[in-house]
């Protein structure tokens, strides 16, 4: 509530004292980007792209940018200039190769919509060997991107300005930039305000500067200023350097825009950055249009609601709204990521609107009068040890788990009694398109576990693994196969046990020898298996994912194929992974040649025990010559979304040899 009052203390503070300094000719409202404005117009004028080499003192050698001059472009004339950055995997070209920013710039030229300007397109990393090879995220690759601040200013802009027609002061200089060049942007913009009056940022990355170091002196910032530019895209795993810079500019009533439009982290949001900042710099600004800057919010009701309940509701930027009808409660949360204070109307209608949440499959609950209880508007899903309510928040890069209109397999419950833990028990397992048809066929088969908390229906409702095998098999992107999704928890009563939440088994569980002496030969005797090692694979997630390797890396005799999902093992430091399940990894030679793959993934937003475990495993496996496969979920934690992605990995790479 009071970064919300202080939103709208700035909003009235820009719009009173703009009322009489706004020139009446200042522009309207730069729309969002419309299909075809990143295409190319034959019949218009177009600009061009060339190569520039200049003399970097800084770096101690030759360096190379990229120059675009406008439709046009006569040295009769003087241009300001935009300097746009790349991100930390790319070079000078990457905005070349995969933003189009001349196609951008020259249909907006055409259509009358900017003003003239040169574009420079520098390498950001200011080192001798600047290529975007090897380790990208070396120290010294690192450190070379906060070097090219001084190579922008003492090298690069000098030379241009020697070169070329520029208007050489800051009223007339632009800088702006994707990702760790969106950092950059902001780093070097604000701090060197005698140098650039226009400053963007499209997707900064975390090198950005806090804000307090960005702009220790708002109210002097604010006189230089002509436009602060900062988007992002809502479902960005990176938004959160956006939302603080723009948090505290609106703390100290700093105009700026602040954009937020559904997308990730790529060059769709990047693209449209550019097609908007582009309009507006080297131009009167009407700095109380700033807050109207908003993406249109319609929000949408939730694809996990009860079907026909309108609530929740998804908002563009990933906030939730939640209502409950409970007059008589006295105190009411939403407990989704972190806890809401739920607020009542007089007709006992409970709302809240969330922080923006991050895409992908979440539990949640209501609290209501201390007691947390299922929301009876949303499905119900079996995790955190209990029934449980979720909400699946859109991935703009989501289509690979969407139900299609292509063949679908089924998934079987198949009830079986176990000798071992002397209690009957079930397997879900998903059939191929044509199984049934195809009855000369026979198949390989993947056993994938679930994570703690969940059962065997985790993998089918809360991860789509279906639709996934779907597609992917309707892509022929993976080989038509078997999969077997068991409980996880096994007892043997012989033993005794030890319970977590939810009665949970955490201890003397014999899931591993079930699964080995029982399941597979029920599997293999009920359906039309290829029963041998080099077709059969395991994979979990996180709990299944240490199952896994628990299961596989002693029976190896019946695996060829292994993945662990935020789950694997750890290494404690100092260990010796070779001396691991009875020294499997010891002779990386004679492994290798056994296990077709091996592969090991991890969400980028992981709890960080978590994330730095699965790496230091990764690590260690490749000190030890492992081969395997080593993948980071962009934007994601220990949630549905990594695994998603995960699964969706490596389906599509086993049983192709």
């Amino acid at each position: 509530m009071k970064k919300l009052l202080q939103y709208k203390l700035w909003i009235f503070n820009v719009a009173a004292l703009l009322a009489v300094s706004i020139p009446a000719f200042s522009q309207g409202l730069v729309k969002q980007a419309t299909t075809g404005f990143d295409i190319v117009k034959a019949d218009i004028p177009h600009g061009k792209i060339d190569t520039i080499s200049y003399n970097s003192k800084t770096v101690g050698t030759t360096r190379r940018a990229l120059i675009y001059t406008p439709p046009g472009y006569s040295k009769g004339k003087k241009y300001p200039v935009l300097y746009l950055l790349h991100g930390i995997g790319g070079d000078e070209k990457e905005w070349l190769n995969g933003g189009r920013p001349q196609v951008i710039l020259d249909n907006l030229y055409a259509d009358g919509k900017i003003q003239p300007m040169i574009v420079i397109l520098p390498n950001g990393r200011a080192m001798k060997d600047d290529r975007a090879t090897g380790n990208i995220m070396a120290p010294d690759k690192v450190t070379a991107f906060a070097t090219f601040e001084k190579d922008l200013l003492n090298d690069l802009i000098p030379y241009v300005e020697s070169e070329y027609p520029v208007i050489a002061d800051r009223e007339h200089r632009a800088i702006a930039g994707l990702s760790m060049g969106g950092g950059q942007s902001l780093n070097f913009g604000l701090g060197n305000l005698d140098k650039f009056a226009w400053v963007g940022s499209f997707s900064a990355a975390p090198n950005t500067k806090t804000p307090e170091m960005l702009m220790p002196d708002p109210a002097a910032a604010k006189k230089k200023l002509k436009l602060l530019w900062i988007s992002c895209g809502s479902s960005d795993g990176l938004i959160t350097f956006s939302k603080r810079t723009h948090d505290y500019l609106v703390e100290k009533n700093v105009p700026h825009i602040y954009y937020v439009e559904p997308g990730i982290h790529d060059f769709k949001v990047w693209k449209n950055g550019l097609y908007m900042f582009s309009q507006l710099i080297f131009k009167p600004v009407d700095v109380s249009s700033f807050p109207k800057y908003v993406y249109p919010e319609d929000a949408v009701p939730a694809s996990t609601n009860i079907p026909g309940l309108n609530y929740p509701q998804i908002l563009p930027d990933n906030r939730v709204i939640f209502k409950i009808k409970a007059p008589g409660a006295q105190d009411v949360k939403i407990d989704l990521m972190k806890k809401y204070d739920m607020k009542k109307d007089t007709a006992g209608m409970w709302t809240v609107t969330t922080d923006p949440v991050v895409l992908g499959f979440h539990y949640y609950s209501l609290i209501i009068d201390g007691v947390p209880v299922v929301d009876p508007s949303s499905q119900t899903f079996y995790g955190m040890g209990r029934m449980a309510s979720g909400i699946d928040i859109p991935d703009p890069a989501g289509d690979f788990y969407a139900i299609k209109d292509v063949p679908h397999g089924q998934v079987r419950s198949l009830h079986y009694y176990s000798y071992m833990t002397k209690a009957w028990r079930r397997a879900n397992v998903y059939i191929p398109p044509g199984y049934d048809e195809n009855t000369g066929n026979r198949y390989p088969v993947l056993y994938l576990q679930h994570g703690s908390g969940e059962d065997e229906t985790g993998w089918t409702t809360q991860g789509k693994m279906n639709f996934i095998l779907d597609n992917l098999i309707a892509d022929k992107s993976a080989k038509p196969m078997i999969v077997v999704m068991d409980r996880g928890y096994a007892t043997d009563p012989a033993n005794p046990t030890t319970t977590g939440p939810g009665g949970r088994v955490i201890a003397s569980n014999v899931f591993p020898q079930v699964l080995v002496n029982e399941i597979i030969p029920m599997i293999d005797k009920t359906f039309r298996t290829i029963a041998d090692r080099d077709h059969r694979a395991m994979a979990g997630l996180s709990m299944g994912g240490f199952q896994t390797f628990q299961t596989t890396m002693t029976n190896l005799d019946k695996f060829a194929y292994v993945g662990g999902f935020s789950g694997a093992s750890f290494i404690q430091p100092g260990a010796d992974i070779t001396k691991m399940f009875d020294g499997v990894w010891a002779d990386a030679g004679a492994f290798n040649k056994k296990v077709k793959i091996l592969y090991i993934s991890i969400g980028t937003a992981e709890p960080e025990r978590m994330y730095a475990g699965v790496k230091g495993f990764h690590e260690a496996l490749e000190k030890a010559g492992i081969k395997h496969i080593y993948y980071e979920s962009p934007g994601t934690s220990h949630e549905w979304q990594s695994w998603r992605r995960s699964l969706r990995q490596f389906a599509g790479l086993i049983f192709k040899d």
